[in-house]
């Protein structure tokens, strides 16, 4: 319906990636092993002694919702009924404590997920994803060198997995060793070469090593392929800075936000919407949308929405598959939400973008005024109010709502091209061309601003 609701990744409290996408990056690329990488140690074939494995015990499940509690105990108890079979293969038996250990960690039972986990290793002691999954597990219990190790030991199980290069690569950065980090981003973007997260790591890599120039190269590549990574540009910043183009940095600083970077990772996702709950839906839900598949998100969210009615970012992501397919529907999921909760900016944007895609401009002005008032940083929202109000002839109002935008995100073409288009409009000829060189100076690619140019030299050659 219109291209702007497609901000569903910037909404709520995960980050969704799909297996189809990490899949098709791999398939493309064709990679090959790295001749440098490490070989995975040597694995004994003795039997493992069920007798030194760790007991897993259920915990008090009281805080989880019912749908919860219950697929944990039948989890619990599908585990229990196969420790008790002589006969069964340390590979099914592995793959029992694999399968209760991701319950344990998406209910951030983490202590009794470790042990599971421990488990499972020592069972199937050359399956990458037991490792894989304690590094990630250390990590949020804040222990950098279990978890370091945990990805150094599947990282050698599977020397090309782009998931664990790029996760090894960040521990060690975070560490300061920016110089065993970098060939890791390296073999990382061999495998995916546009990938925003992995450059992302290379231009901290850069930064970290004092390398500004390629920190700045590889942190504008960023940009270029995700033009909304807000946390892309406080590193930028700092690499501008010591470069000492100062107007460069305090651009990006001004625009500098929150967020996170990450590779597809299939595994991880597996465990984000393992459960029955409202978070694992919105995850699946998410990750339907990254496929396109409209009525699969929906239905996802609608799930959601279920158990945790007075959530409204789950509304807001239904309202958002339903208008990507065309659902009218949409529209009444959109009121909803800003009827009971007014000040949730994304609505108010989501609603004011349909509304003026109807001609109804004032309507259009009025949301995307409340999305402003309610989240002052909302450059997206700001830009659409500035051109609503351009669009509806009142180009002086709109000047401000540019120039606002503009200091927030100094990335959005859009806002400097209709600031100049309001300024023309204006009879601010001089103002215009200044404008319309700057951006044609920062944004080359963009032929607007060339003919634009172009055009205000005809209108006054003519005069």
């Amino acid at each position: 319906m219109n291209g702007g609701l497609a901000r569903y990744g910037e909404s709520g409290f995960i980050r969704s990636v799909t297996a189809l996408t990490l899949a098709a990056i791999l398939a493309a690329c064709g990679s090959k092993p790295d001749p440098h990488a490490p070989a995975p140690p040597a694995v004994s074939s003795a039997p493992v002694d069920r007798a030194t494995l760790k007991i897993v015990s259920l915990p008090d499940l009281s805080r989880l919702d019912a749908p919860v509690q219950q697929q944990l105990r039948e989890g619990y108890a599908a585990l229990t009924a196969k420790t008790g079979q002589a006969a069964i293969s340390d590979n099914d038996l592995g793959v029992a404590y694999g399968e209760m250990a991701k319950l344990l960690m998406a209910a951030e039972y983490r202590d009794e997920a470790e042990t599971a986990f421990l488990n499972a290793g020592a069972l199937m002691p050359t399956d990458r994803r037991w490792p894989y999954y304690l590094g990630h597990l250390y990590k949020l219990k804040g222990d950098p060198v279990r978890s370091t190790a945990s990805f150094e030991r599947a990282l050698q199980l599977k020397p090309d997995d782009l998931p664990t290069l790029f996760w090894l690569g960040s521990a060690y950065l975070d560490q300061g060793r920016a110089a065993e980090a970098e060939p890791l981003f390296s073999r990382a973007l061999s495998a995916a070469p546009r990938s925003a997260p992995v450059l992302f790591g290379l231009g901290r890599t850069a930064l970290a090593k004092q390398d500004y120039a390629k920190a700045v190269d590889d942190l504008e590549q960023v940009l270029a392929i995700d033009p909304k990574a807000a946390v892309v540009h406080f590193p930028l910043a700092m690499a501008y800075r010591a470069m000492g183009n100062v107007s460069q940095a305090e651009a990006h600083l001004r625009a500098r936000g929150p967020g996170d970077l990450r590779p597809p990772d299939p595994l991880m996702l597996d465990v984000d919407s393992i459960l029955e709950s409202a978070v694992a839906y919105e995850v699946r839900g998410a990750a339907a949308l990254d496929e396109s598949n409209w009525a699969a998100a929906a239905e996802y969210f609608r799930k959601g929405v279920q158990l945790a009615p007075d959530e409204p970012s789950l509304r807001h992501k239904l309202g958002t598959a339903l208008s990507m397919s065309g659902d009218p529907k949409a529209v009444e999921v959109f009121e909803e939400v800003t009827r009971r909760w007014p000040k949730f900016a994304k609505a108010q944007y989501s609603l004011g973008l349909i509304v003026m895609s109807g001609g109804r401009t004032q309507e259009a002005i009025e949301h995307f005024s409340a999305a402003v008032k309610s989240d002052p940083s909302y450059s997206e929202a700001r830009l659409q109010l500035a051109e609503a109000l351009r669009v509806s002839g009142r180009l002086q109002e709109s000047l401000p709502q540019y120039e606002q935008t503009i200091m927030l995100n100094p990335r959005l073409a859009e806002a400097r091209l209709g600031y100049a288009v309001a300024l023309a409009g204006l009879k601010r000829m001089d103002e215009a061309r200044r404008a319309l060189a700057e951006g044609a100076r920062i944004f080359p690619e963009r032929r607007e601003f060339a003919e634009g140019l172009n055009s205000l030299a005809s209108a006054g050659a003519n005069r």
